[in-house]
């Protein structure tokens, strides 16, 4: 039988910091960390997102400073997303070599040649139905074409690459995503690119500040069809089964904060595979809006909202805090 109180007192082990410190368990440092912007047009000023603050959508213009600046900070991951001037019902602009992500990459590998560089693979954005896909009803979303999509993010993905990025981030939730572009990669030569599957997306109503950003909002009805139920944890489990036979090299979820018990659940069923998991816009921006109003300490809730997501089995995560994150960790090294 294990001892207990009065011969174990758990508190000993919390009066000093440096005890506290050498038993911590979970360890959130920058390199857990992936940057997030949002690319837009060639010209002008960076256009605010009012309700992402200190998010832009940045000019091609303006993107080097801002390359510049994440690279100063000690951020070594981005993840680009473009806004097209141009959108269809295929959306096409997404593998157009003058496109905006393929010129947005282009421009950002010359800045920064080690900058790891991961490309948002997904159609919302780039049509002009605001959907993920190809529909054959532009009258209703339960019309998705899944398979004359997975064409097309083929030829994304393959664009994309040649532009120059780094790794890929399927997240339309389009069923076969992984195995149809891993084919399409290595047949054109590029077997040595990952693919990071958003592995359970769930249609949550987290993402509404991002679809500002990107100007991707659906024109009518919402991505349930495609997205997953967030009443659903088991079926998670499922996903993930699946994208780790078609050939995922890493495993995501989306939300992240919202769903610490599905991070927990798919790192304890694949515990091998690298886990990332995405703090999406309005996890950013509940916490902005309480800051905004004196109700929290924000860099106290962020951290240990971060380590959260990391204690629940994320060995990453996408976050719109990372440039934040990356001043208070060089805060606390220098002290």
């Amino acid at each position: 039988m294990s001892a207990i109180f009065p011969t174990v007192r758990l508190r000993r082990l919390r009066h000093h910091p440096v005890i506290r410190d050498l038993i911590r368990e979970t360890e959130l440092n920058l390199d857990d960390l992936i940057h997030a912007i949002f690319v837009k047009g060639e010209e002008g000023e960076k256009n605010p997102i009012s309700s992402m603050p200190g998010h832009y959508q940045i000019p091609l213009s303006r993107l080097d400073e801002e390359i510049r600046e994440i690279v100063s900070l000690g951020i070594k991951s981005l993840m680009v997303f473009g806004v097209p001037s141009f959108k269809d019902g295929v959306g096409s602009d997404s593998y157009s070599d003058n496109g905006i992500m393929q010129k947005a990459i282009r421009q950002i590998r010359k800045v920064a040649p080690d900058l790891l560089i991961i490309s948002d693979i997904c159609l919302c954005q780039y049509t002009d139905h605001g959907h993920c896909g190809v529909m054959d009803d532009h009258n209703s979303c339960i019309d998705l074409n899944n398979d004359k999509t997975l064409e097309i993010l083929v030829k994304q993905s393959i664009s994309h690459v040649k532009a120059g990025a780094n790794m890929l981030a399927p997240s339309g939730m389009i069923d076969g995503q992984i195995l149809t572009i891993r084919r399409g990669l290595d047949e054109a030569g590029f077997s040595h690119i990952p693919l990071m599957g958003h592995t359970a997306k769930y249609s949550s109503s987290m993402y509404g500040p991002f679809r500002q950003a990107t100007e991707g909002a659906p024109k009518f009805g919402d991505r349930s069809t495609y997205q997953m139920d967030p009443a659903n944890g088991r079926e998670a489990l499922r996903e993930a089964g699946m994208d780790v036979l078609e050939g995922a090299d890493i495993l995501l979820i989306k939300p992240a904060h919202t769903y610490l018990d599905v991070i927990y659940r798919v790192k304890q069923a694949y515990p091998s595979i690298p886990l990332c998991a995405y703090h999406p816009s309005a996890e950013f921006s509940m916490i902005k809006a309480a800051a905004a109003n004196g109700w929290i300490n924000e860099r106290k809730i962020v951290l240990e909202v971060l380590t959260s997501i990391k204690r629940a089995g994320a060995d990453f995560m996408v976050t719109y805090y990372t440039k934040e994150a990356a001043g208070w960790m060089r805060e606390k090294t220098s002290s």
